[in-house]
Parts: structure tokens; sequence; C-alpha cells
């Protein structure tokens, strides 16, 4: 009685739940799985592009999944050859493997019988797929183009630039938000109109002072030239001035230096501001392509995002290498940000940057 009763509850809830729903509930849902669709579509895409063959890449019309035309051996051939299901003249319909294309027309034959042969038309035949999944994709790289040596060199770079950015902004954000001193509206004046200079403008006299000092292909030559940005001193410095001057004048009274304040009170209380600037940088520096291209031109102290451009040749492109190794480029970005996504709508609501 008890199963009937919950029974009839549902129905009757379920109806009443659906007498709510309005024109603009499905259109909301609809502009929602389109955008997620917008999103994470190409990332889909990506992923199952980088486990088809080369040939698969290219064809047209393309294949969502990973599908590989099967090739099998036939007596007196060196290679495998394609296989095809052909419709014959009458209408019957075999299995047949291609010799070569000539133009429209596509020299084949039997694999069972290799003294059939045939010439088909190309709009007569079909490639007989199978699913496949290509991780020489992923493993060939790493054993053929040293990609382990410049997934090291992204990490160091990451890594060294992003910790060198959070000391520096957080110092000199700090001296802008807390410590008092002449002319400190101008500084913060000049630190914010940096904003609006475009990087390419600057690109020529950087490279000049880096080429000065000795640092063309080197590492340090792409982590130090950004080591401070005025985004991440200004986002440091909206979130500081939040802070209880209470807490500051307290220990100012307790005849505390600066840089204990700011080492024990400021930096400690400001971590979700300093761990959104941390991924900003993070996914800045490794994703970085321009300045490490003009810096860096021995392959040993390649990145990989220059490492990916090298796949690409006057002549041809292995489609195959670039799509898998774009995959592993995005794998660290998109698990740090996972974990820590939570620190970017906490740490930007803090600075009131809207």
């Amino acid at each position: 009685m008890s199963n009937t009763a919950n029974l009839v509850k549902n129905i009757v809830t379920q109806k009443k739940y659906k007498e709510k729903y309005h024109w603009t509930d499905y259109f909301s849902y609809f502009y929602l799985f389109l955008g997620v669709f917008l999103m994470f579509g190409p990332i889909i895409w990506l992923g199952l592009s980088s486990v088809k063959t080369l040939a698969g890449i290219q064809e047209y019309p393309p294949t969502i999944l990973p599908l590989s035309q099967i090739q099998v051996e036939v007596d007196g051939y060196e290679k495998p050859l394609s296989l095809y299901n052909v419709t014959l003249e009458d209408g019957s319909t075999a299995e047949l493997a291609e010799i070569k294309r000539v133009g429209i027309t596509s020299k084949m034959v039997d694999p069972k019988d290799t003294e059939k042969k045939y010439k088909i038309p190309i709009d007569k035949r079909e490639k007989i797929r199978e699913f496949s999944v290509q991780w020489d994709n992923y493993l060939d790289p790493l054993r053929k183009y040293n990609f382990l040596l410049y997934f090291k060199n992204s990490i160091f770079v990451t890594v060294i630039a992003t910790i060198i950015t959070l000391i520096i902004n957080s110092m000199a954000a700090y001296a802008l938000s807390i410590y008092e001193f002449r002319g400190k509206n101008i500084a913060l004046v000049f630190v914010i109109g940096t904003l609006l200079i475009p990087l390419t403008i600057i690109l020529v006299p950087v490279f000049y002072v880096i080429a000065n000092f000795g640092m063309i292909n080197s590492l340090w030559g792409v982590i130090l030239p950004g080591a401070a940005t005025p985004t991440g001193v200004f986002l440091l410095r909206q979130y500081m001035l939040t802070l209880p001057r209470e807490l500051i004048e307290a220990a100012r009274m307790d005849h505390a230096s600066e840089w204990a304040i700011y080492w024990r009170i400021v930096l400690p209380l400001s971590i979700p501001a300093i761990a959104v600037l941390a991924i900003f940088s993070i996914m800045w520096r490794w994703n970085d392509f321009l300045w490490p291209l003009i810096v860096l031109s021995k392959s040993e102290v390649y990145t990989l995002q220059i490492a990916l451009n090298a796949f690409h040749g006057e002549l041809t492109s292995q489609w195959n290498y670039v799509l898998a190794m774009t995959m592993v480029t995005l794998l660290p970005i998109a698990l740090i940000f996972t974990y820590l996504q939570k620190f970017i709508t906490t740490g930007i609501a803090s600075t009131g940057i809207k």
C-alpha cells in the first residue's frame, strides 16, 4: 500500500513540477548546454583527435571517433594495402584492397585471390574502418624528440618565475598599500600606467637588455623580464587595502620592523590573493610562446610551446604529434586550475576587481 501511495505522490509531484516550466526555462537550459558545448567541445575533439592516425586527422569528412582504415597483407606486395568495401558492376559487394589510385579510378585486387584485379570508380568504394587508439602519438615524441627535456624546461621556467613574481609583486603591493613614503601615489600611477603599454612595444628594448646581459638561449632570459607584473601588483595591493589597519598599527607600536609586518602579518593574511596571482602566473608562464620564441633558438633549452612549433615544417606538419603533445601541455594547467579554482573566486572578490 505504501509503495502505491509513493508512486501516486511521485506522479503528482512530477506533474506539478512540469507545470512550473516556462519557455524561458527551456531557453535557459538550451543556452546552458550550448555554452558547455562551445567550451568543452573543442577540448573533447582535441582529445579524440590526439589518438588518431595522421591520415585519420587529415581525411575529409572528418570522423569524431578515432577510426582507422583496415590494412591487409597481400601476397606479392611489400606494404600493407588499404581495404575497401566495393560495389561491383553486377551490383554485388566485395572487400578489395587498393593497389593505387589513378585520377577517379582505383586499381584494386582481391586479397584472397590476387589474380583477380579490378578498376573501380572511387565513388563506388567505401573505407572499411575499425576503432583504433594510437598511443604512439604520445609515446613517440617522448622517445624520439626529447619531449621530457622540454617538459622539464617548462616546469623550471613556470615554478621559478612564479616564485619570483610572487615575492616581487607582494613586496611592491605592500609598499603601495601599507608602507608610507613620499611619492607613493606617483609610483602607483606609474605602475598602473604600464598596464596600458602593449607588449610588442617593449619587445625590442627588453631583448636588447637581455642580450647585453648574455641571457640569450638561457631559461633565465625567459624568466626574469616578466618577474614583476603590474597586474599582479595591482591585484595584491587592492587586497592588502582590505586588511585591518589595527593589526598593522599594533605591530608598529610593538616596534616591529616593516619586514616583520610584511612577512608575519600581511603575507599570511594575503594568501587568497597570492593564490590567485600564483594561478595566473602559472598559466601565463606555462602557455607563453612569443617571448621564448624570441629568446631561445637552441633546441636543448626549448619549452613545450616552442617544441610544439617545431613539428610544423615548410611542406608537412605532424598533426598527430602536435595534438597529442597539446593535450599533454593542457593537463597540468587543467589539474592546477581545478584544484585551486576556489581561491580565484575568493581572492578576486576580496580585491574589489570586477
